[in-house]
């Protein structure tokens, strides 16, 4: 069954297990139009995300990223896969987001750039999955409660 390795050279030279061999690489996913095509989710809010090489200009519903997401957070929120990956003004990315809040639909639009990027180019993925961007955050607000004024709020005391 199991054969027992008495030095690290031997280990070196045994053969892999089925099991053990590395995992093959993935596949370039794109459209005709050379597109890379992605949805992104978090909270309530849910993008749909096409990544094509250009200039780095982001449009969100039609808008430009600064016009739809006015704080800097949010911007910067969806630049983080372009910066861990080295990829910042290399792409262009079209995406249309509904459902949430402008919060929501940040991070949904950095989850989508995230997929769409690992689909279009493969070796990125192992950057963007240390970095935590191809994980959906599955957190969403808890729902109100009878009896209680929301979710875990109880109603002010009053002795009188």
């Amino acid at each position: 069954m199991a054969t027992e390795l008495s030095s690290f050279a031997e280990l070196k030279k045994a053969p892999l297990a089925p099991s053990q061999a590395p995992a093959p690489m993935r596949e370039k996913e794109v459209d005709s139009q050379g597109r890379a095509y992605a949805t992104g989710r978090r909270k309530n809010a849910v993008a749909r995300v096409w990544v094509k090489p250009g200039t780095g200009k982001i449009t969100v519903n039609g808008r430009d990223q600064t016009v739809y997401f006015a704080r800097p957070t949010q911007q910067m929120v969806i630049q983080q896969p372009f910066d861990v990956t080295q990829r910042r003004d290399q792409f262009d990315v079209i995406a249309t987001v509904s459902g949430g809040g402008l919060s929501g639909q940040a991070g949904a639009v950095r989850h989508g750039i995230a997929q769409a990027l690992a689909k279009f180019e493969p070796g990125l993925r192992g950057a963007m999955k240390s970095s935590g961007f191809l994980t959906r955050d599955s957190r969403v607000v808890e729902r109100k409660k009878y009896g209680r004024a929301g979710a875990r709020r109880r109603f002010q005391f009053s002795k009188r």
